[in-house]
């Protein structure tokens, strides 16, 4: 990875240098405007430090040039005191963060080392748009993602029927999507239909179809969708709900490929691929007498097993990162930078839902997100810092005094867990440094 540092001190390059190259950083330097326009011409930059105040002019100017030649860039500002309204107006039009002189090194360290992370999960991300395209926005890069990745390979050119079983919310019709397009199947239709959703009269008369006057209310005939998938592909989402009566229809289905819609002497014949996904245990439903045997091992020529978030926690990460860039630009929003409290509540959050409760957090954070930081508005950060409310409302209490003799412990304890560090104990808490350094002065805090 490239570094650039622009500073017009020999001292402050000197120092920074050496803190970049610490982290394995390629490091170039620039003492004014002029030079560090013609590097970033030549040169692609993951990061890039600039002081506000050089020789020649503004180090604004560098940011916009930079950010123009590479959004992707993180730029961190160096300013003196008197320029922080400068510097946050820098973060306004990109900048990562701003440092103040004169920095702390250990302080300096821990936003380098926390760059380097960022930059580092980025080309991750860049790698995994490859899955994203080719497997329809299924993002993992886990050993238990591998191998499902692996199996979706090997089977989807040949025509046999799937069963793909997973916890609610693991992407089970995104495996069946990607089976499909991977297919010889892949320019026919993809049918889907959740068989937990609809009645037993109306799952069958959808799947086979009917006739006009097959039943009352039938005023024309309706195609079943397993006519509608005729040379596709049809998806048999919850199969294990399906009732007992449709399974044998549907075994009859398999056996002879044709289908006689409701109310009709006429047999049709039909060629589709059918992908099957369930929740449970289809073996535990056929012991209870719930799921035919036959129809099971009709189905399940080959099996999928999808595995919940908590057995593939290092791909959460990446699906946040994911769902971030799709949900910003779903809602126009410009996210460039996520909390590092954000992403640890959700690494210890149980996600019972998978992949799905964990979109819909991102969707709902990103909406209410502000100044370009997706923060943790939902995380109950008592909770996640070990503590419990105790306190009695059998007489009155006042809640500021309360919450703020929370937040004074908790802006201890993280700085003696932190070893003094304020920028490391800012992160502790979701906090940036400016907003950690303001409690700490409202507070009359020592550091």
């Amino acid at each position: 990875m490239r570094a650039l540092i622009v500073d017009d001190e020999q001292n402050i390059r000197k120092i920074l240098n050496v803190l970049l190259k610490e982290d394995g950083f390629d490091v170039h330097e620039a003492s004014n405007i002029i030079n560090a326009e013609d590097l970033i011409k030549e040169n692609y930059y993951d990061i890039a430090i600039i002081d506000l105040r050089l020789s020649d002019g503004s180090g604004i100017d560098i940011l916009k040039t930079i950010k123009k030649q590479n959004l992707e860039t993180v730029v961190l500002i160096i300013t003196a005191f008197a320029s922080t309204e400068t510097a946050i107006a820098a973060m306004k039009l990109g900048a990562y963060d701003y440092v103040t002189k004169p920095f702390n090194l250990d302080e300096l360290r821990v936003i380098i080392r926390n760059i380097k992370e960022k930059i580092t999960l980025q080309k991750k991300v860049k790698e995994l748009q490859q899955y994203a395209d080719e497997y329809h926005d299924i993002i993992g890069k886990s050993d238990a993602m591998k191998r499902v990745f692996n199996m979706i390979e090997k089977i989807a050119p040949f025509d046999t029927n799937v069963i793909i079983t997973g916890q609610s919310g693991t992407g089970k019709e995104l495996v069946a999507k990607a089976i499909h397009r991977k297919s010889t199947r892949a320019d026919m239709p993809f049918i889907a239909i959740n068989c937990a959703t609809l009645p037993e009269e109306l799952l069958e008369s959808e799947l086979f179809g009917y006739t006009r006057g097959a039943f009352t209310g039938a005023y024309a005939s309706k195609q079943g969708l397993i006519e509608e998938a005729n040379g596709g592909t049809l998806f048999l989402d919850e199969i294990g709900e399906m009732p007992l009566q449709i399974q044998a229809k549907l075994l009859r289905f398999l056996e002879e490929k044709k289908i006689r819609p409701i109310g009709s002497s006429n047999e049709i014949d039909i060629d589709i691929r059918i992908i099957a996904a369930t929740n449970k245990s289809l073996k535990e439903s056929i012991e209870k007498g719930e799921f035919r045997e036959d129809l099971y091992y009709r189905l399940s020529t080959f099996e999928i097993s999808l595995p919940s978030l908590k057995d593939r926690k290092e791909d959460i990460p990446l699906l946040i990162n994911h769902f971030v860039k799709l949900f910003s630009k779903k809602f126009q929003k410009d996210i460039h930078k996520i909390e590092p409290a954000f992403v640890n509540y959700i690494m210890q959050h149980e996600l019972k839902g998978n992949v799905r409760e964990l979109k819909n957090i991102i969707e709902k954070e990103v909406i209410l997100s502000e100044d370009g930081c997706l923060k943790c508005t939902s995380c109950p950060v008592v909770v996640n810092q070990g503590y419990t409310i105790n306190a009695s409302l059998e007489n009155n209490i006042n809640l500021n005094e309360y919450l703020s003799s929370i937040e004074k412990d908790l802006l201890n304890k993280a700085l003696q867990k932190a070893n003094g560090v304020k920028t490391k104990a800012a992160e502790l808490l979701g906090l940036t440094f400016r907003e950690f350094r303001y409690r700490l002065s409202k507070y009359k805090l020592k550091d």
